[in-house]
């Protein structure tokens, strides 16, 4: 007699120090059917992480002690889950540094749980589909560098590794897919955050100017092209 196997839940950290806020999202994702965990702090959500199956991070900006940013750039460097920010400050400036520094969607507070739902599916979905079947290759070869997919790690023609954020991978992963091709700041912002983001196109242009200098060397300068009046285009591979 066949069984059927049932997939765990998906299991989310909730990192903030508001107290209602922590319950209000972990009850709301709990009755979608999220395995939710909570920490008031970066030192509480280090000893979840720790046990390593946290798929994805809800973290709130400003907190007492270290604050979001430091912990996402910390999470990114270490190859951690996919980071969704949270912050009561809502001015584009701070959007872009969230983003800058590796978070894969910024939601302004206060916020509806259901929009909240939605980014964390559109994440999700993002992060299995770079993962999964839609990958051809673990390693993308492009003029001469080599980017692993599965570790989501670049190296030079010259062997050296360069540390990308999860949000420089995204994006590299963007213009991989679609050599040759103009694309708008629209477009790229709907391949990385979905139909609908509030993200703004200024950060965009600080996320491929950061890129375009770890992709910088003397034969590739224009590897990502501006072209004037559309947005960016990749140079097609050889």
């Amino acid at each position: 007699m066949s069984q059927t196997v049932t997939a765990a839940p998906t299991r989310i950290l909730v990192v903030d120090d508001d107290a209602d806020l922590r319950e209000l999202i972990s009850g709301f994702l709990s009755q979608n059917g999220f395995d939710v965990q909570t920490a008031a702090q970066g030192r509480d959500m280090e000893k979840i992480l720790a046990r390593g199956d946290i798929q994805l991070i809800v973290l709130d900006y400003m907190m007492p002690g270290e604050d979001g940013l430091s912990i996402c750039k910390r999470i990114n460097e270490q190859g951690g889950p996919p980071v969704i920010m949270l912050s009561a400050r809502g001015e584009e400036i701070d959007r872009i540094v969230g983003l800058e520094l590796g978070a894969d969607d910024y939601m302004a507070k206060p916020f509806h749980p259901r929009e909240l739902l939605a980014r964390i599916r559109a994440v999700m979905r993002r992060r299995e589909a770079r993962n999964g079947n839609g990958e051809k290759s673990p390693i993308t070869h492009f003029f001469n560098w080599q980017l692993d997919n599965i570790k989501r790690t670049l190296v030079r023609p010259d062997g050296i590794q360069v540390a990308l954020s999860n949000a420089e991978f995204e994006l590299l992963r963007v213009f991989l897919d679609r050599p040759g091709r103009a694309l708008s700041r629209d477009q790229i912002l709907d391949y990385l955050h979905g139909p609908n983001t509030d993200s703004f196109d200024r950060a965009i242009d600080v996320q491929i100017s950061r890129l375009r200098k770890k992709l910088s060397d003397d034969a590739n300068e224009d590897i990502i092209r501006t072209i004037r009046g559309i947005g960016y285009m990749f140079k097609p591979l050889k």
